[in-house]
Order: structure tokens, then C-alpha cells, then sequence
């Protein structure tokens, strides 16, 4: 389970942990991190970032990489939600996320392809979401072209097309962040666990081997907040999806991803030497612990490559978690009681390329005093009765999700000693048969098999028996 960007990643070194305060510590050294870390030191503050394992070891590394402001049934389904002044500042958002980070690629030798992004039907289905797709994408500004017809060989009944966007290898990019992070000063600290922030004067962050930190800002860049305050765990859906890589196999040049619910998304990778070109194949996600049998997602990703790409040869297989808003705007901003100290980014919806660069910049811009403009707007979208509605669906899911996990509970042994109750709300835990995980179906938390995090919410490790 090792993602094609990390297989071939030269790990980053470790900085000493510093020994007085700093002005802003991030925690989690993904894009979203190193961005704010970057922004903030290059404004001369003094910033240091602690990652609980590596340098893009959750979201980042295991992503499909796309850097692109068509988003799949993106638009269509945040017009259902928010205004459409909301729509495009979003839109704005991102396209000021995308044009930092092709600009940062192309300053410090990041290998940049330009490719369409491409939002299919598979299906006759299909049809009429795309179509809502391009109508929407349409209205909030983007230039985007309809299409009958695919060089491609999977089927497909039509298309949104948007020109000119853009997929990289994302670890190249963390490398460079960090690199250049140093070169102003800035720290990075990897395999130390944040488990508390306190905020009894300035900001004390507790780590896991049991020393502290202070810094005047703390950011929180977790995927999933790893503080309660505001109850952004029960706010966002954990969803997990699947990629695989391949050899020997014609990779269309070109970013597809299809409309349906069992999506489909199509990318070439490529790779340096005689190796050729890779096909990248994502899709068949679901909510995180919440399916019977992750295994059985893999395996239909591998079925469909089989069917319309014969002999390709699979070299890597991974998965990634992000995080779904139940009005599909992200949350980015100030943590509610946390005295505007605090920072989160979440809920980017499996597009954190853009969106993640995009939140760097509002929170750089919030401690600094140069918030951009469309900040405003999508701070103050406002939940309707569809979100309220949504909201209250994802907290369902969440009851029936303890349901089912306390089912599987009595009927599956407990391995390697370990109590499956997940640490942050007492949730019980899912095994996944495909990573080898306890996943938590209420807020998204995972466990190795020993019982340590591999995600938050969740902080502390398992009980041991």
C-alpha cells in the first residue's frame, strides 16, 4: 500500500526540536502545512512544522495529483448548497491556489504536465449530471467546452471539457516546500504526534513523547482537526478512495474522472528512464468504515482496468482519505474558542491541490493582516435547509455507523492485543481487510493493527489488552 509519488520519494531529513517558542507552529507537513509554513516564513517569522509520521505521508502522498478547477460534479452540486457570489469565489480561490503552486513548480524545477481536465458520463445515466455539471461550471466563470465524443477506450456518452490545466508528482513539490521552507528559516520536525494544545496564555502544544511547544499561532493542517473545539468532526464526511498504478498499458493524456457515484479516474504519471509512461486508475470510494469489504473496492478498479486497458501490469496500489463539508465549502479559517490563535483547514473534498494552497493563503493572510478577498465571501456562505438537511444526513450515518461497527465487533477476534475502541468518542472499529486498518465509521479516525494513529480526529493510540 505504498502510493507511486512516495515509492519513489526521497525521504526528507529531521530538524532538532527548537528549544524556545516560535511565532506559528504547523501541525501536518502536507501541501496545505508546507504552504502556510512557507508564506509565514517568508514574512520573517519564525515557524517551525511537526508531522506525526513524514513529510506527506496521509493526504498529499497518496493523491491522485491533479491540479485542475474543473472538479468532477463539483459545481453543480456547491450551486444546490451556496449562492452563486459563493460559486465563484470558490472558483476564485482555487485559481489562486493554482497559479501559486504551477508559479512555485516552475521556480524551483517541479515537472508540471499540462493536460485537460475532463468530467465524463460512463453511462447514459450519467448524462444529464454532466450536463448540470457544464452549466454550472459555465455560470461561475470557468471556459469550458462540451464534448460527444472521447479519444479514449472506456465508454463514455458525452463530456465537460476545461483546457489547460495541469497534474505533477506531489511529493517533488513537498520536496521543494521543504527546501525552501529552510532557506527562510523555518523547521521541520516528523515523527512527533501532536496529542493536546492548551491555551492558557500563549499556545502550548503537548507532543506524544511528552514534550511541549509554544508558539503565539498554532495551524492545524490534520485533514480532519485534531481539537474538538468547534465540532468539525461531526461538520465533514471522512471519505476514502482508491488508485492503482500501471505498466504496459496506453495512458491517455488527458485527466478524466466520471460523474457517477462508483466514479472513475483516469491520469497518465510520467516516469523517468526506460519505464515509459504509467496509467493511473482511482475511484470506488466510500465513507470511511463504513463497507463490507474494502478489498472488494480494490478489486473492481482492478476488473474495469483489466476490461478496457489489457496488459497493463499493476505496479502500486494506495489509498487516500479526505474530507467532504456538508455544504461543500471548505473550512478555513479561526477555531472557535481558540482566541484567533488557531487555525484549521478541512473539508477540501478530494481537491486539496488547489484548495489546499488556497486555505495557506487565508491563513498566512488572517495572522499576517493580508486575507484575500474571496476569503470573506466563503467565510460567510451560509447553510440553508439543504445543508442543515445534509448535516443532519452525515450524523445519521454516523449512529448507523456505530451500529454496524459494534456488530462486527462480536463477530470478528480482536487482533495483535488491541481494544478496536476508537480514542477520540469510543467508537467501534471496523477492520479493513485491504490496508489493514481499524477505521472508525463515525469520524474517519485509523488505527494500525498494533493500535497506533495512522489518522486523526483520534490523538492517542488504542488500549493494549
Amino acid at each position: 500500500m505504498t502510493s507511486l509519488w512516495i515509492d519513489r520519494a526521497a525521504p526528507c531529513p529531521s530538524d532538532p526540536l527548537p528549544d524556545e517558542p516560535v511565532q506559528d507552529l504547523v501541525v501536518g507537513a502536507g501541501l496545505t502545512g508546507l504552504v502556510t509554513a512557507l508564506l509565514l516564513a517568508r514574512a520573517g517569522r519564525r515557524v517551525a512544522v511537526v508531522e506525526a509520521r513524514e513529510v506527506g505521508a496521509v493526504a498529499t502522498g497518496n493523491t491522485t495529483a491533479k491540479i485542475s478547477l474543473l472538479q468532477g460534479t463539483k459545481y453543480s452540486r456547491l450551486l444546490h448548497y451556496q449562492s452563486q457570489r459563493v460559486g465563484q469565489a470558490y472558483v476564485e480561490a482555487n485559481r489562486e491556489g493554482m497559479d501559486w503552486l504551477l508559479r512555485f513548480c516552475n521556480d524551483h524545477g517541479v515537472s508540471v504536465q499540462r493536460r485537460p481536465a475532463v468530467t465524463y458520463a460512463a453511462s447514459e445515466s450519467e448524462v444529464s449530471s454532466v450536463r448540470d455539471e457544464h452549466d454550472a461550471a459555465v455560470s461561475v466563470g470557468l471556459d469550458v467546452t462540451w464534448t460527444d465524443r472521447l479519444d479514449v477506450p472506456f465508454p463514455h456518452h458525452g463530456a465537460t471539457v476545461l483546457a489547460d490545466q495541469a497534474q505533477f508528482d506531489p511529493m517533488e513539490a513537498l520536496a521543494a516546500l521543504v527546501g525552501e521552507l529552510r532557506r527562510h528559516g523555518g523547521t521541520l520536525h516528523q515523527g512527533h504526534r501532536v496529542r493536546t494544545v492548551s491555551l492558557l496564555g500563549t499556545p502550548e502544544v503537548r507532543l506524544d513523547d511528552g514534550s511541549s511547544l509554544r508558539a503565539e499561532h498554532v495551524v492545524l493542517a490534520t485533514g480532519s482537526p485534531i481539537l474538538d473545539r468547534g465540532l468539525y468532526f461531526a461538520k465533514v464526511e471522512p471519505m476514502r478512495s482508491y488508485a492503482l498504478a500501471f505498466e504496459g498499458a496506453a495512458a491517455p493524456e488527458g485527466m478524466y474522472l466520471s460523474a457517477g457515484s462508483d466514479t472513475r479516474s483516469v491520469r497518465d504519471a510520467p516516469t523517468s528512464g526506460s519505464n515509459g509512461t504509467r496509467l493511473l486508475v482511482g475511484g470506488a470510494g466510500h465513507s470511511v468504515g463504513r463497507t463490507s469489504s474494502e478489498a472488494e473496492h480494490v478489486d473492481r478498479l482492478r476488473e474495469w482496468t483489466a476490461a478496457y486497458f489489457p496488459g497493463a501490469v499493476e505496479t502500486h496500489q494506495w489509498s487516500a482519505q479526505d474530507y467532504r463539508s456538508h455544504d461543500s465549502v471548505p473550512y478555513v479559517g479561526s477555531l472557535p474558542r481558540g482566541f484567533g490563535r488557531i487555525h484549521l483547514a478541512t473539508g477540501f473534498d478530494k481537491w486539496g491541490m488547489t484548495n489546499g494552497v488556497a486555505a495557506a493563503r487565508v491563513i498566512s493572510g488572517e495572522i499576517l493582516g493580508q486575507k484575500p478577498s474571496w476569503a470573506k465571501t466563503l467565510g460567510r456562505r451560509i447553510t440553508g435547509p439543504t445543508g442543515a438537511a445534509h448535516l443532519a444526513a452525515i450524523n445519521i450515518k454516523v449512529g448507523l455507523g456505530a451500529v454496524q461497527g459494534a456488530t462486527e465487533r462480536l463477530t470478528r477476534r480482536d487482533a495483535d492485543g488491541v481494544f478496536p475502541i476508537c480514542t477520540h468518542l469510543g467508537g467501534p472499529l471496523h477492520w479493513n481487510d485491504c490496508e489493514e486498518s481499524w477505521d472508525c465509521p463515525l469520524h474517519g479516525s485509523r488505527f494500525a493493527p498494533d493500535g497506533e494513529v495512522l489518522e486523526g480526529p483520534a490523538t492517542r493510540p488504542l488500549r493494549k489488552r
